[in-house]
């Protein structure tokens, strides 16, 4: 039978997502380690999306084929009993042989936190990024805009990235702030590597008043990464979920 999952992490003291062959951290290793403590077998996982060394997820979704029998829970609980404190599982569905965690998703939607003040917070440091200095986030938002829909992001696109092609579609990009906290989220049919932390980067420079707003439009159309702002920090990503037409 094949199983989803819904997965919560805390990215900081991970070294991404996918297992490494020098069998450093990873997400990834230690789901994989849990679930195969429940199942008394080897398990292997796959991922609606891999993240970077320091990322974070709030619902990562997994799937995993088993023929040993577990009663839902057991899966659950049991696997959380195994996994470290900075990762657990949220949820728990059987799902047809036709789904897949990576390529049955829709559209993914990621969050990026940044804490907009003079003095840095220790607490908050490992989960946003700081920036002391005032950002506008009306001209921020406007500069959004011209990313939205259907577009070549080659402009914003990691150099590692394995993607066939650099054609993708925004669905939306929005900032929002409380108090000294600013959330973008956006949401897309599929990124890039380091597509959004690009943008962040690239936003962030309208931001402070270091770029007019119609550069981003400018940076789009040059299809050249070397154009864009640089690639803001991992500590502020997150994860936020996948979508997918039957779970």
């Amino acid at each position: 039978m094949k199983i989803a999952l819904g997965v919560e992490y805390l990215g900081t003291h991970f070294h991404g997502w996918q297992c490494q062959k020098s069998n450093i951290r990873t997400v990834q290793q230690v789901i994989e380690q849990a679930l195969s403590s429940v199942a008394n077998q080897p398990v292997r996982v796959f991922c609606s999306g891999r993240t970077d060394t320091g990322v974070h997820a709030t619902c990562q979704v997994i799937h995993f084929e088993t023929n040993i029998k577990r009663k839902n829970k057991a899966w659950l609980f049991g696997g959380n009993v195994n996994l470290p404190s900075d990762v657990n599982f949220t949820w728990i569905k059987p799902v047809d042989d036709n789904f897949h965690a990576r390529f049955s998703v829709i559209s993914r939607q990621y969050n990026y936190k940044i804490h907009n003040t003079k003095i840095r917070s220790s607490i908050i440091a490992t989960h946003s990024l700081w920036e002391p200095r005032k950002l506008d986030i009306i001209a921020m938002n406007k500069a959004g805009q011209y990313l939205t829909g259907k577009h070549n992001f080659s402009a914003f696109r990691g150099s590692l990235c394995q993607a066939k092609s650099p054609i993708k579609t925004i669905e939306f990009i929005k900032l929002t702030k409380n108090d000294d906290n600013i959330l973008l989220n956006i949401k897309a049919n599929a990124f890039l590597h380091h597509m959004v932390r690009n943008i962040v980067g690239t936003l962030l420079k309208v931001g402070k008043g270091e770029k007019p707003i119609e550069w981003v439009r400018e940076v789009l159309n040059s299809k050249q990464r070397k154009q864009a702002g640089p690639t803001a920090p991992p500590q502020g990503l997150y994860f936020i979920k996948a979508f997918y037409k039957n779970l």
